[in-house]
């Protein structure tokens, strides 16, 4: 039997998917600190994914998990999506968006 190893945060019926392809995993249950890291460790490697989609088709799932990792790190920080929209248009009003396609390059410092 080979064994490969993830130790990674993992959608619920990803367990199911795993037996019914004829394997075995081992699954544990995060407690609620455990999880929150565990989260912000995945939405790290869904950003990494999404910046190597190619297609629109592989942009578009990646976002989905991006976006879903966002709703679950805000509900287990007690806040909403709907409160980050809000501070997402707080934060556009007082320092611009990204309609623009600014590069800062350098900054000459005196």
């Amino acid at each position: 039997m080979n064994r490969k190893t993830y130790n990674k945060l993992i959608r619920d019926k990803i367990p199911e998917i795993i037996k019914k392809n004829g394997a075995i995993p081992k699954v544990s249950v995060l407690d609620e600190e455990k999880f929150k890291v565990a989260l912000k460790e995945k939405l790290v490697e869904e950003a990494s994914e999404l910046l190597e989609a190619k297609t629109n088709e592989e942009v578009l799932n990646e976002l989905s998990d991006v976006l879903q990792l966002l709703e679950s790190i805000a509900q287990n920080n007690n806040t909403t999506i709907a409160e980050v929209e809000k501070q997402k248009e707080k934060k556009k009003i007082e320092r611009g968006g990204f309609e623009k396609k600014l590069f800062l390059e350098y900054v000459d410092e005196p």
